[in-house]
């Protein structure tokens, strides 16, 4: 479908008619094509249409240039309120002092701003990172009895989430029961199926045979599962992930997937939108809004298919 340009957004705008929303919200998301962040966008979709919002979704394509220029277009609109996806977490102080200078509440969701202190009328939603890659990793320590030889697949190394996400299994390891687990490696495949698998075979190809694969998110656990099976090894090897999404719980149901943690993209999508609103009626509201993580594992996988 081709997206509705900015120019075109505020045409449109000045022709509603008197009993049209009041309130417009523009949205910029890291990158459309990512499984997780889709979750994300249908929720706020779906909610937007629920309380009759307009909502102007772009795509930064990962391109963090980009998506400084989407910001400055919708102060430029003046939009009611503007969430944010962000494609660099380092970026987001520069975000921040465009959106709050401009008077324009300001809202991030499911990537944790590098901020030290959200100012008024900034809000993050999302889940705590702390407890992501501790639930993953202490399952697959309690799978290996505390021993083994492991790697890890990690995200973009600009991105919070996939530096406090490896520094959740180092945490993890570093307890008693977990002292018998050695990292073999660990590199980045950049959230990305393709290149989690072809580093997987790299590392099957160079003589690694891990015990588990412990990955920052589904994506890549789903990689690492590919190569795993064209290398015959998956039956004696446990792959994690991060995420919950259809896919991994479908490799899950499959008896690829051994653990991964639900975070909940329709509740930080539906989460953001109403926070922004509650920013423009000027309400109180915390400066995280937390979503929990939870563990997901072949015994309770049942009442999480379909969440997403």
């Amino acid at each position: 479908m081709k997206r509705t340009s900015l120019a075109l957004l505020a045409a449109a705008l000045a022709v509603l008619s008197p009993s049209a929303p009041a309130v417009t919200v523009g949205v910029s998301m890291a990158l459309f094509d990512d499984n997780f962040l889709t979750a994300v966008r249908a929720s706020m979709k779906e909610r937007a249409e629920q309380l009759n919002v307009p909502l102007q979704f772009e795509d930064a394509e990962n391109d963090i240039g980009r998506q400084l220029n989407q910001i400055q277009n919708f102060i430029a609109l003046h939009v009611d309120a503007i969430i944010v996806n962000p494609v660099d977490t380092d970026a987001t102080p520069r975000m921040t002092r465009l959106v709050t200078a401009a008077g324009i509440p300001l809202v991030y969701v499911n990537r944790m701003p590098a901020d030290k202190q959200l100012p008024p009328h900034v809000s993050f939603v999302g889940s705590d990172e702390t407890q992501s890659g501790t639930l993953e990793m202490a399952e697959v320590c309690r799978l290996l009895g505390g021993k083994g030889d492991i790697v890890v697949l990690m995200g973009e190394l600009t991105n919070q989430s996939a530096r406090q996400r490896t520094e959740d299994i180092r945490q993890v390891l570093a307890r008693p029961a977990c002292h018998g687990i050695r990292v073999l490696d660990q590199q980045s495949a950049n959230w990305k199926r393709t290149e989690a698998a072809d580093l997987v075979t790299n590392w099957l190809s160079a003589g690694l045979r891990p015990a588990a694969v412990v990955a920052n998110d589904d994506e890549m656990a789903i990689g690492a599962i590919q190569a795993l099976k064209r290398a015959r090894v998956l039956g004696s090897t446990i792959v994690a992930g991060i995420d919950a999404t259809p896919d991994a719980l479908a490799e899950m149901k499959a008896g690829g997937l051994r653990v991964t943690v639900f975070q909940n993209a329709p509740a930080q999508g539906r989460g953001a939108l109403d926070t922004a609103l509650q920013l423009i009626r000027h309400e109180q509201v915390p400066s995280l809004v937390w979503v929990p993580f939870e563990l997901v594992t072949r015994d309770n996988l049942a009442s999480y298919l379909g969440r997403h």
